[in-house]
């Protein structure tokens, strides 16, 4: 339809679908005919824009049925069979180059890279209470180890974010900390940099012994993992992605890393853990399982416990498992040392989390938020579209065509809208695929390899599959549904946009409007115009009078339950609305109130939080 237009409606559609046959004159071989001439005629135009063909799912094989090419042939079957640097013990603190593996952990298209905007990251206010923590500007001045800055800079990071400035010193100085991470802005580097840093050189010392890797044989070698560094996080998929970091950033130590979620063979990951564990991720159920077996895994060496989005795993449904981690040697085989550290990362800080922190991280804790939890960013330009229900269909296949070929991520509230939109998409001669909770992990596994890998550029996905998902050169992020208040609401909404416009790069996410989506209408004007973005014509009446300043009531970690500033008399002036003890800021114009959402909320597709254990 050309330049795809503000408001797309049931008669578009059905205008648009034109090689349907037409008043019921055709039967039902004409109509089987006209459907492959569609498609013959979609395929040509799609292979004349770039596009790849569609890659079916051969089920009884378990995969797409073409395999990657090139480097993507390293990929392993299992993600947590990924290959990881095996530090042979007759080298010192450090071993030699891998120069193989080195192309497969740190080269390639594929890889995340900063973008040229990454200033734009730069222009927060920064609050940090607690301990008074001095911001590093650059890695070179942070103190860590040669390794890991060598490690850093194969990685491509240049300069540290704002959450790195401050969370990285904050570890190394021995702190707990209190993370309001952003999205796209390296929270994960930023924990793992310093506390792996810190543990470089001390390997040889706090490590449990394991065997050689040049000369294991498991049935005389295997031992029990006694990891040093936990960290928990909600999904499969995020405990992949942050899998994926620690191999970077072990390279070339004796730091070894390994990953445990469900979905996955039992074994496999028995197999990791037997070859021994520094780096231990995982998603909960499958930790809580094999913490059952004391010959298999152990935390009585533990020193640092990370609990990644913790607004999510403090949830209903979720909170004996945070318990039981964080309840110490009574109730579990853990290290008992006074210096053990946690670090909580969350995209809010509700009540749960304020009351975990309260009873196990120590006074002296660090709490850094960057900017205004809930708000986006101008990297991420937003286009909202009015389309009526009906039409929706036909204008997500219009809208993909009238742009170039690129990765892009299709948000949708239900398992069922999840199939069936991949479905139509795929029949009309797309590259698609698709992720849901309702999928096999090997299935989930094999849609983000094609999908990280270009084979299938175009992903359907319900929010709660793709929370934190962090794939390279995603250019286009598209809201079929828009998240009702009763699901996420605007916090939703902004996690799902987040998954585009990552580390200083641009992107685009487009949202379809209708009637059904007025109860988030006020809250998404008011992010349009925070975040200086265009608002629709249909959407002016919800738009705040001119002058009022916006007002959130969003439950952020500056509210607390009463009405009391959040966290009122804990450690120096309370976690609310203490003054920041830092510089007040990050860049030259760090006095605007805005920031980055961290990855927050779900979708429709809430109603089985086990199966992304």
């Amino acid at each position: 339809m050309g330049e795809f237009g503000v408001t797309y409606s049931t008669a578009d559609a059905v205008e648009a679908t034109n090689g349907a046959a037409t008043n019921g004159a055709a039967t039902n071989g004409d109509a089987e005919e006209l459907k492959k001439q569609e498609l013959e005629k979609n395929l040509i135009m799609m292979r004349e824009k770039g596009w790849n063909d569609p890659m079916p799912y051969n089920y009884e094989a378990g995969g797409i049925i073409t395999e990657p090419s090139g480097d993507q042939s390293a990929e392993p079957a299992w993600l947590c069979n990924a290959v990881v640097y095996q530090f042979d013990d007759e080298y010192g603190e450090v071993g030699p180059p891998d120069k193989e593996l080195e192309a497969v952990l740190f080269q390639g298209e594929h890889i995340a890279r900063a973008g040229t905007r990454i200033q734009v990251l730069e222009g927060f206010d920064v609050v940090v209470t607690g301990e008074k923590v001095n911001p590093v500007r650059s890695f070179e001045d942070a103190g860590m180890h040669p390794t890991m800055l060598e490690n850093v800079k194969l990685c491509g990071y240049h300069a540290p974010t704002p959450i790195q400035s401050y969370t990285i010193p904050a570890v190394l100085t021995g702190h707990d900390v209190v993370g309001i991470a952003q999205t796209g802005s390296g929270k994960t580097a930023a924990y793992l940099i310093p506390i792996l840093s810190k543990l470089m050189g001390k390997a040889r010392i706090l490590a449990a012994p394991r065997p050689n890797p040049a000369r294991y044989n498991r049935a005389t070698d295997a031992v029990r993992a006694e990891p040093l560094v936990l960290v928990v996080c909600p999904t499969r998929e995020l405990a992949c992605q942050i899998f994926d970091e620690a191999r970077r950033l072990c390279y070339r130590t004796m730091l070894r890393p390994c990953v445990i979620y469900g979905g996955a063979p039992r074994k496999n990951q028995c197999e990791q853990l037997e070859m021994g564990c520094d780096v231990l991720i995982a998603t909960p159920g499958r930790l809580m399982d094999l913490m059952s077996d004391a010959n298999l895994l152990s935390f009585n060496r533990l020193k640092f416990t990370i609990i990644d989005e913790a607004d999510e795993l403090l949830s209903e449904g979720w909170e004996q498992v945070m318990e039981r981690l964080f309840s110490g040697p009574g109730n579990l085989d853990m290290n008992a040392d006074d210096d053990h550290t946690y670090l909580m990362f969350s995209a809010t800080f509700p009540k749960s989390a304020r009351k975990l922190a309260r009873d196990y991280m120590e006074e002296g804790l660090v709490k850094i938020k960057i900017g205004r939890v809930g708000s986006t960013h101008e990297n991420i330009k937003q286009d909202i579209v009015y389309v009526e229900q009906s039409a929706k269909d036909q204008a997500l296949y219009d809208l993909i065509m009238s742009g170039p070929p690129q990765r892009t991520l299709v948000f949708v509230n239900t398992k069922f809208t999840c199939d069936r939109v991949d479905d139509f998409l795929y029949n009309k001669g797309m590259p698609t695929t698709s992720i849901h909770s309702d999928r096999t992990q090997r299935e989930r596994e094999d849609a983000l390899r094609a999908f990280k890998f270009g084979k299938t550029p175009v992903l359907v996905a319900t929010g709660v599959t793709a929370r934190g998902l962090d794939v390279a050169n995603i250019k286009h992020v598209i809201n079929y549904d828009l998240p009702s208040n009763m699901h996420g609401g605007i916090t939703e909404y902004v996690h799902r946009i987040g998954r585009t416009a990552r580390i200083g790069n641009e992107g685009l996410a487009t949202s379809f409007y209708n009637d059904r989506n007025e109860d988030i209408a006020p809250d998404l004007v008011k992010l349009l115009i925070e975040s200086k973005q265009e608002v629709p014509d249909f959407l002016e009446s919800f738009k705040p009078a001119e002058g009022t300043t916006i007002e959130w009531h969003d439950g952020t970690d500056d509210e607390s339950d009463d009405g009391a500033p959040a966290f009122g008399g804990f450690g120096d002036g309370g976690f609310g609305d203490a003054a920041s003890n830092g510089d007040g800021g990050f860049g030259a114009d760090s006095g605007a109130a805005s920031g980055l959402q961290a990855d927050a909320g779900f979708a429709a597709d809430t109603d089985d939080k086990v199966a992304n254990w």
